[in-house]
């Protein structure tokens, strides 16, 4: 399994790259994300790999933090998202943007995505809602590896606002309304109903 390739970035055409690594040439495919991050041609990148081995081909996708390699490995796994489409996300919207819209159910967010449409964008939220975490030095860690962020809180008391029968917009404008540096759950959701409260 090739994880990580270190090597002069000989040739850059979207979504195709070419790395010199000790004479041997390694053909990658890569998200604009990674892309707008490279260097000149003719100087040494680190790229994330992730191998990809189908019937009709084999493929190197590369990636220039690792949060968009953890990314692209969750998005092949929903159901009718393949590597295309996952390069097509992360070419369209950035990793913790995605993770947001995601945990947010922002399904309109997610069809602005190229080839994504409703049924794909549901499938999206339903399979990854809860598995992406944002946090502080934006990488992502997998099924609540990482300490709770100040926006995984927000979001998780948006999600209470929901099964208390709130509109999603009712919720985001509450949330919005309560201190934006920290908290626990409980004392976010308080304040968020002490102004749905206000505004009742």
């Amino acid at each position: 399994m090739i994880g990580r390739l270190k090597g002069q970035l000989i040739s850059n055409n979207p979504p195709d790259l070419l790395l010199d690594i000790n004479g041997v040439g390694y053909e990658l495919q890569a998200p604009l994300s990674t892309i707008e991050s490279l260097p000149e041609l003719g100087e040494t990148v680190i790229l994330y790999t992730h191998f990809s081995v189908r019937e009709d081909a084999q493929t190197l996708y590369g990636f220039y933090h690792e949060k968009e390699r953890s990314l692209f490995r969750q998005l092949i796994k929903v159901s009718g998202v393949g590597p295309k489409m996952a390069l097509g996300i992360l070419s369209g919207m950035e990793v913790n943007a995605f993770i947001r819209a995601v945990g947010l159910a922002e399904t309109e967010a997610l069809v602005r995505l190229p080839g994504v449409g409703k049924k794909t964008a549901e499938r999206l939220v339903i399979e990854l809602r809860g598995k992406l975490l944002e946090t502080p030095s934006h990488v992502i860690h997998i099924n609540g590896a990482a300490p709770k962020t100040v926006r995984h809180v927000q979001d998780e008391a948006i999600h209470a606002l929901l099964a208390l029968g709130y509109s999603m917009a009712e919720a985001n404008r509450a949330i919005q309304n309560t201190p934006q540096d920290g908290g626990s759950l409980e004392q976010i959701l308080r304040l968020a109903l002490q102004n749905l409260a206000r505004v009742l």
